[in-house]
């Protein structure tokens, strides 16, 4: 066997045979919480990130975004289970919610976790009517920002007692007859009515469409119809009125 010299110089493979270069994603680990953060203080979105990644293996951080762009292109690429979205983002102080909706309308499997700079009825309200699952303020600890967390991935709502009770006058303001009328339940089919339950359970639609073995645009078709026959407008504002 003859072994090429030192001076012998080996071809290069043509273009076609090299092999591509595939982006990985980052490395997650089964079991742990898949999060996303977006903020319009970059140095604040790492803090957070390195505090979420040393609280005891529940969470990887996937992504941190600075503006909506950003934020919502982070979304489409790394479909993580929780997104924790500051109101206020480098392109404008209410392009968080912007991003929450672009989330509730395409990403239906990340729950949403608005970061708010203090406890104010309107964000309160608009973050819920938007979709958020939870909100939280820039106020309380890195702690419970990760029970925020861990409690929005299991289906629950994240809010506190003075936040519930801007959602429920909200709701008793919602203009409607239909929510007043005791016949309102009446309006809906069985499924819709088993829908709404399952719903009040913090079920996602994936979830309600395996139990009730449909496909999941089909749960989003009863979703629809409900939110037009009850008079309400997001998830939440559904299961305060199951609930009630």
């Amino acid at each position: 066997m003859i072994l090429p010299s030192s001076s012998t110089t080996i071809p290069t493979p043509p273009a076609s045979y090299r092999r591509p270069v595939v982006k990985k994603s980052p490395r997650t680990s089964p079991g742990r919480i898949r999060v996303l953060i977006a903020d319009a203080d970059k140095m604040n979105s790492q803090l957070i990130a390195s505090a979420l990644r040393r609280c005891r293996n529940f969470f990887d951080v996937v992504a941190v975004a600075s503006s909506s762009g950003e934020a919502i292109q982070e979304l489409d690429t790394h479909k993580p289970d929780i997104a924790v979205l500051s109101a206020e983002l480098q392109d404008g102080p209410q392009t968080g919610f912007k991003v929450l909706q672009e989330l509730h309308d395409l990403h239906q499997d990340t729950a949403s976790i608005m970061l708010l700079h203090s406890t104010k009825r309107d964000s309160v309200v608009g973050a819920f009517r938007g979709g958020a699952r939870g909100v939280i303020t820039r106020d309380k600890s890195f702690k419970t920002l990760s029970k925020c967390i861990r409690c929005v991935h299991t289906g629950r709502i994240w809010a506190s007692n003075e936040e519930l009770e801007f959602i429920l006058e909200a709701l008793t303001q919602l203009k409607s007859s239909q929510l007043t009328t005791t016949n309102a339940t009446a309006l809906l089919t069985s499924r819709e009515r088993d829908v709404v339950r399952l719903v009040a359970e913090g079920m996602k639609n994936r979830e309600i469409a395996q139990k009730l073995g449909v496909a999941e645009h089909t749960v989003s078709n009863y979703l629809y119809r409900i939110f037009d026959k009850l008079g309400v407008s997001s998830r939440v504002e559904l299961i305060l009125y199951a609930t009630n």
